[in-house]
């Protein structure tokens, strides 16, 4: 048997039509397959590497500190500096009250870590999650999820779940006192990017203050630069209680994290002891990886550059078929009529060397996220493809 038929037989899937490229090598922004074919990355593997294939600075953090130790024990029992000065950077680039860093093994865990504190510390059992919205897919996550579709095979989930319109005013009457958490995406992503307004996310914050519910926000794939800001709150003037974090916070290596104040933190540490535990969370290699990763971004100026090459993607991408471009950053979405046009476009882009696909909750809509590292040069060549494949339709 070949590569391919191996991985349908022995890999499991997660769909009946897996892309099954099989890819031998990555670096900055181009992948290569097995017959030596050249593909530029327009989805940077769902938003994990803002800093691009195999950067030379994470692969030296990598090596380096798999030549002092791996996996010692569990998560949060032995000084571990990788964690700990992963930490401390992350802490330094947020504001003063998100000073507390749990570290897990991906973005759902940091999903079920986070609820799981907000009951704890507010000792209330409901939760506010919003339509169209993503945050993972093991239970607790799942049960937050804003589309019947993909929960309704698994039920029964979490009770006391309460969906809301994102950036309804008015549903924002569902937030009580007897909320424990709300839980937003700050850039609905799988939406096909949908950004708040302004003024809602800041009425949001000041309804979960004035009912004491602790506000998630979601920045599993918004983070790290890919908005145009370090953050995208940061962009709204809000401070969130808690920040979800993952995909590319660890530079290509699998990790997550929950970010809260010490104080809240703290209440998982008792009654009961080991709240919330983890064996592989927060390992020392993915560590190294994901805080060498974020040092690229700020020595690179990386961040600076997004808006840029927004533009730039924006005005190569203007297309009669093209029913509108949505964009937030480097969170691009180019919308068409229908599923069946995106995937014509979505096959004949993969087949010409451009890898791109669709979002969860918006199937006819085309994903560009790239890693921030890509040139102008990659950007035009990119989007003559997919200009071309339209044309073809």
């Amino acid at each position: 048997m070949n590569q391919r038929e191996l991985f349908l037989k022995h890999v499991a899937q997660t769909s009946p039509a897996p892309l099954a490229l099989e890819i031998v090598k990555a670096e900055g922004c181009r992948m290569w397959d097995a017959t030596g074919k050249e593909y530029i990355d327009l989805i940077a593997g769902i938003s994990v590497c803002n800093v691009g294939h195999r950067h030379p600075k994470v692969l030296a953090a990598i090596q380096e500190q798999l030549n002092k130790y791996m996996h010692l024990i569990v998560y949060g029992e032995f000084v571990e500096t990788p964690q700990v000065q992963y930490a401390k950077l992350l802490t330094d680039h947020l504001p003063a009250t998100l000073n507390s860093v749990y570290f897990t093994n991906s973005g759902t865990e940091a999903t079920e870590g986070a609820m799981k504190l907000a009951k704890r510390v507010t000792n209330r059992a409901e939760i506010v999650a919003f339509k169209n919205s993503y945050h993972g897919s093991t239970q607790g996550a799942l049960s937050i999820m804003g589309d019947e579709y993909w929960r309704n095979a698994f039920r029964p989930l979490l009770p006391s779940v309460h969906h809301a319109n994102y950036n309804s005013f008015e549903d924002l009457s569902l937030i009580t006192t007897k909320t424990a958490c709300v839980i937003a995406e700050t850039i609905q992503a799988e939406a096909g990017v949908n950004a708040p307004l302004r003024e809602w996310i800041q009425a949001l914050r000041k309804r979960c203050t004035e009912t004491g519910t602790l506000l998630i926000l979601d920045e599993i794939q918004c983070g790290f630069g890919r908005n145009g800001s370090l953050w995208a709150f940061e962009q709204f003037d809000v401070v969130p209680d808690v920040l979800l974090l993952g995909k590319a916070l660890g530079g290509g290596m699998p990790l997550g994290a929950f970010v809260a104040n010490r104080e809240l933190m703290w209440q998982l540490t008792e009654n009961p002891v080991l709240g919330h535990i983890s064996t592989f969370g927060g390992h020392p290699v993915c560590c190294a990886a994901g805080m060498a990763a974020l040092q690229v971004l700020f020595e690179e100026k990386l961040v600076e550059s997004v808006f840029e090459k927004e533009q730039l993607f924006r005005s190569l991408l203007q297309h009669p078929k093209v029913e509108a471009i949505r964009s937030r950053g480097l969170m691009m979405t180019l919308v068409f009529d229908s599923f069946e046009t995106n995937k014509k476009v979505i096959d004949a882009c993969i087949a010409n060397g451009v890898i791109t696909d669709w979002f969860l909750f918006a199937a006819n809509c085309l994903r560009i996220a790239p890693p921030l590292t890509i040139t102008q040069e990659e950007i035009t060549k990119a989007c003559r493809v997919i200009v071309d494949c339209i044309d073809e339709l």
